[in-house]
């Protein structure tokens, strides 16, 4: 295939980022817009020596699996790539996607696979399920205010304050905005030139304590005429938290280093299950609220604890499965790097009286080796580690250095190798891996399978209805030599 050719094909998968993928000649097309199960005709506009990319031009023969969007920006929005599939098609995407990375990258055998996989957990209903939106802002050629959400990899705006994957009350939030803006005549961020003030707006809301918070991030010191701006927010039912986060650097980062409070409080409040948490505007917590619980519910399963566990969680945010599994075990240690999630991680701790549960500030790949080396020397082993611990602080140290089960969720990048080797040394009975990406999972699950593991339990649950992301709950448990 050479570009500008036009061609007829078949989508028999999905790309990593939602296009749809078909073969002419066995040389692969990756589609935008193209569902599993349709025939198009595509115009070749990239071409390489073994697969190309190609513009949607008609769909021949739609796909039985093809819905109509809910969504009249879907094509054009990043954020949905898969939301003209139909839903019980992408929950079998996304376990295919799943089991793939765990054959190919993973080298688990289909067998295997077929033993300890078990149905995706999905949603009833899988849409407003966000907690948590971050709406961009800029302007448009009659130099009004305007925000939305960025056409895919690009950083031009599609005006829409409704996504029907957030909550209802960020329509009337953004509007009132923009009004304001408009009004006082408040300029939106201009990357380009780095001029403006209104970069982005960050949306929290509790689902079951209706609590919101709006964090307003700007390119500046202060806001003109925030007092009108917070005045009409502050009169929307669950208003709890309006802050400010300074971020003046040419960056893709949204969000600045720390926030300022323009109006009640600086957090709002949820639950998850029946742990109460705190979330700042600059927390990890995620997003879907339904399905974390499903998630942190069977990742408490997979460590079957029984009430005197050490459990260490790395990467615990603001301690969302640390609490979880403080219920049933010992003690937990949490790692983190951001200082303010283990601020928050540790008042949540108190809020919900759980004493069991310590937290520190750091790589968990620094953290758990330095705890290891320091408590159980070059040695390795649950028992050895046990015996060596006595009374006080020395104690506590050789305690920690041990556990009984060992829970990661770490960021899509997977698990630093250095923090696999000493979990390998650490010799958990379990680790249960919560991940966000499965090829990642795969390549991790492989090295702790090859040193001493044995795959026992794998279940998907779709965190992100209508997109190619998926989370996977994987138990792992130390072979008995």
């Amino acid at each position: 295939m050479r570009k500008n050719d036009t061609t007829v094909v078949k989508i028999t998968d999905i790309g990593v980022n939602g296009e749809g993928i078909g073969k002419v000649d066995g040389y692969a097309l990756f589609i935008k817009d193209a569902v599993i199960g349709d025939t198009v005709e595509a115009k070749v506009i990239k071409a390489k020596k073994n697969y190309g990319y190609a513009r949607l031009i008609k769909i021949v023969h739609p796909s039985l699996d093809r819905v109509e969007p809910r969504c009249a920006f879907a094509r054009k929005c990043g954020g949905c790539q898969i939301q003209e599939m139909s839903y019980e098609r992408q929950l079998a995407f996304k376990e295919k996607k799943v089991r793939g990375n765990l054959e190919r990258i993973g080298g688990f055998s289909p067998e295997l696979l077929d033993q300890v996989t078990e149905p995706i957990i999905g949603m009833d209903v899988p849409f407003e399920y966000r907690n948590k939106a971050q709406f961009p802002f800029g302007t448009d050629k009659e130099g009004n205010p305007v925000t939305g959400f960025y056409v895919g990899r690009t950083h031009d705006i599609i005006v829409n304050t409704d996504c029907v994957l957030g909550v209802p009350v960020n329509k009337e939030i953004l509007e009132i905005i923009l009004d304001f803006m408009k009004e006082n005549q408040i300029p939106s961020y201009d990357e380009k030139n780095e001029k403006g003030l209104v970069r982005h707006v960050l949306i929290r809301y509790g689902f079951t304590t209706k609590e919101i918070m709006v964090c307003l991030v700007v390119n500046g010191k202060k806001i003109p005429h925030a007092d009108r701006l917070i005045d009409k927010l502050a009169g929307i039912q669950g208003m709890t938290s309006i802050t400010m986060s300074v971020n003046t650097k040419r960056t893709n980062v949204i969000m600045g280093d720390s926030f300022e409070v323009l109006w009640g409080q600086g957090y709002i409040t949820d639950y998850i299950g029946s742990i109460k948490y705190r979330i700042s505007p600059l927390s990890f917590y995620q997003v879907n609220p339904v399905q974390t619980r499903k998630l942190y519910s069977l990742a408490l399963e997979y460590a079957d604890l029984k009430g005197g566990e050490t459990v260490w969680d790395l990467y615990c945010g603001i301690g969302t499965i640390s609490l979880f599994l403080a219920q049933k075990s010992g003690k937990v240690y949490g790692v983190e790097t951001v200082p303010q999630a283990v601020d928050d991680a540790r008042e949540n701790a108190k809020i919900n009286g759980i004493g069991n549960a310590e937290f520190f500030v750091g790589k968990a790949e620094e953290v758990l080796p330095e705890f290891y080396e320091r408590g159980a020397g070059a040695k390795s082993g649950i028992e050895e580690a046990a015996e060596r611990c006595g009374d006080g602080a020395a104690g506590e140290a050789c305690m920690a250095a041990r556990a009984d089960v060992i829970v990661v969720d770490p960021p899509r990048k997977g698990c630093d190798e250095t923090l696999l080797e000493t979990i390998v040394k650490m010799a958990p009975e379990k680790v249960v891996y919560v991940s966000c990406d499965p090829a990642t999972l795969a390549r991790d699950l492989k090295i702790l399978c090859d040193r001493g593991y044995e795959l026992e339990r794998v279940r998907a649950v779709d965190m992100f209805p209508m997109t190619v992301h998926v989370e996977t709950c994987v138990l792992l448990q130390r072979r008995t030599m």
